[in-house]
């Protein structure tokens, strides 16, 4: 996630973000600048096609295009937003558990307050993975024996040391370690990773519909190609820059919409999963440890 001060102004207009666009969309831009300069010359100076261009009709399609932009880059940052949000409830959940089980357990218990520092964040950071590409052992702090065992094969690892956490409660619930009344605190917030971890499942899992994505893309597409000739008079090769700039405007707020509706992975613009899996580790082990 990109860190930067919204009151510096000439800061961001020449961010570094604004060259790492400009080369991934270098390729169309080439295309279409060679397009419009082809088209401009073909039409203006060798057939010498004389007819009178207009914007009315790019004037009108640029109101709708504009309202299926302005839909696209609000439920992309309405995905982006809850992922921020579920992740926020993360934070606090992982340290209201770690408080009270901190609070609830023997000082000298220190196998089981280890046991709690070490799988509250193990579950964080298999579920940041797990939202990625998968998780990895080697990406967790691995407990030998039993740990190892139950999870080199499991698909879901955030669902197996979920289930896992679930045990060591209840096994402390059963020796007598934990009352009732904590028993059922302690449930609360352990339910809510679940929860949690369901909501990011359902984002990362429910892309935009593929109709509505292919269709703006068209649209667009469609909008750019006919520019030219509705600029080409009495513009002639002015043309060019002005297609160009609209052409990255466009595309641009696409391309925008388009890394922030998977919110949990590792572009420039994607949530700070791996800074808030360290932020809640540090937490958690101050607390028990």
């Amino acid at each position: 996630m990109v860190r930067y001060n919204p009151k510096t102004w000439f800061g961001l207009i020449f961010h570094s973000y604004s060259k790492h666009i400009i080369h991934v969309l270098f390729p169309a831009l080439v295309f279409i600048g060679a397009y419009t300069a082809v088209v401009v010359f073909l039409i203006v100076d060798f057939f010498e096609i004389k007819f009178q261009g207009t914007t009315a009709i790019h004037s009108l399609l640029g109101i709708v295009l504009g309202l299926f932009l302005v839909f696209r880059t609000n439920s992309a940052y309405d995905r982006w937003w809850e992922g921020r949000k579920n992740w926020g409830a993360l934070v606090n959940n992982t340290r209201n558990l770690a408080l009270k089980i901190g609070a609830f357990l023997d000082k000298e218990d220190k196998e089981s307050r280890l046991y709690f520092a070490q799988m509250i964040p193990n579950f964080v950071m298999a579920l940041k993975e797990h939202l990625r590409e998968g998780t990895r052992l080697e990406d967790l702090d691995v407990i030998e024996g039993e740990f190892l065992d139950r999870l080199e094969d499991v698909q879901h690892k955030p669902n197996i040391i979920s289930l896992m956490l679930y045990e060591k409660v209840n096994e402390l619930y059963m020796s007598k370690k934990f009352t009732q009344e904590q028993f059922f605190v302690l449930d609360k917030e352990l339910k809510s990773f679940s929860d949690i971890m369901g909501a990011c499942e359902r984002i990362r899992n429910t892309p935009i519909p593929y109709s509505y994505s292919m269709y703006i893309k068209k649209f667009i597409f469609t909008y750019i190609i006919t520019l030219p000739f509705a600029f080409m008079y009495p513009y002639a090769y002015w043309t060019i820059p002005m297609v160009l700039m609209v052409f990255f405007i466009l595309v641009t707020i696409e391309l925008i919409a388009e890394e922030i509706e998977d919110p949990f992975g590792r572009d420039v613009n994607d949530l700070p999963t791996d800074s808030l899996s360290k932020k809640i580790k540090a937490n958690v082990r101050e607390i028990l440890i």
